[in-house]
């Protein structure tokens, strides 16, 4: 049976609770954005665009009718963006938060459709997608955790390891995919992330590198190279994280046979 399209809820349906959950802390500067009675309009978002070479333009049939891709209207400096939707808010909020990023996606997203033209796509374009959408970069310290993801030993990464949760041996760096952002307004959903991960210090540093290596084409070249993690699993993220929970919740999926990730961004090779 096919998935069911997530429908948002409508925005006066939305608790400001909600925007409580860690899964937005990196948008507290935005949080007037999703909790004030009505929707921003692209003035008020562009007033918060860190970029003078991009703005927020209202996705109307009269914009559609130039005929341009999505990604190159961005390339041209247009970020289309309907205006009471949750989807495109969330977008505005990651291209304000993490524009260098948000650029490193239009850069090689363009590349591919100046190279296949706009309607092929390849399998690098569906990792772009998947990342740009439900993306995660996860800051690692300690890196003998991840041998417990490769195999999805959730309740050992999760679990038996929860003080490397909270003592920052690996951690959510940043939540940059848009659509998780906007399943995250119903919380009894487990969300469930396509992850980048980067051994370091700093938050805003790694996020910087899967940049860089998303434009110079390191990353991203296949939606394989993308670790899943449920979200729900984090300490404190979710209610009832006992043993059971691990086992039996259904965004815990075992590993697929021969399926293997590759390893942390920022180690040296050598």
């Amino acid at each position: 049976m096919a998935k069911r399209r997530f429908i948002a809820p409508p925005r006066d349906a939305i608790d400001p609770a909600v925007f409580d959950h860690p899964v937005f802390a990196g948008y507290r500067a935005h949080r007037d954005w999703f909790t004030t009675p009505g929707w921003p309009g692209v003035d008020a978002l562009n007033a918060r665009m860190p970029l003078a070479t991009h703005r927020f333009i209202v996705q109307d049939d009269h914009l559609l009718d130039d005929g341009l891709h999505y990604e190159t209207r961005i390339a041209a400096g247009r970020v289309a963006t309907r205006e009471g939707n949750w989807h495109d808010l969330f977008n505005a909020a990651v291209w304000c938060r993490y524009p260098a990023l948000k650029q490193a996606f239009n850069a090689r997203q363009c590349a591919h459709i100046a190279t296949m033209g706009p309607r092929d796509r390849n399998r690098a374009q569906y990792a772009l997608t998947q990342f740009d959408e439900a993306g995660v970069v996860v800051r690692l310290r300690d890196p003998a955790l991840l041998p417990l993801w490769d195999r999805h030993d959730w309740r050992a990464l999760f679990l038996d390891h929860a003080e490397a949760w909270r003592s920052g041996d690996i951690a959510i760096a940043a939540v940059v995919g848009h659509a998780l952002l906007e399943i995250a307004l119903v919380p009894a959903l487990f969300m469930v992330g396509k992850c980048l991960v980067v051994q370091g210090d700093h938050d805003d540093a790694c996020v910087d590198l899967v940049a860089e290596a998303i434009r110079e084409g390191h990353a991203c070249n296949d939606p394989l190279e993308l670790r899943p993690l449920p979200l729900a699993g984090i300490p404190g993220w979710y209610p009832g994280q006992d043993a059971g929970f691990y086992e039996t919740a259904e965004c815990f999926q075992p590993v697929r046979a021969g399926r293997v990730y590759p390893g942390a961004l920022g180690v040296d090779p050598a």
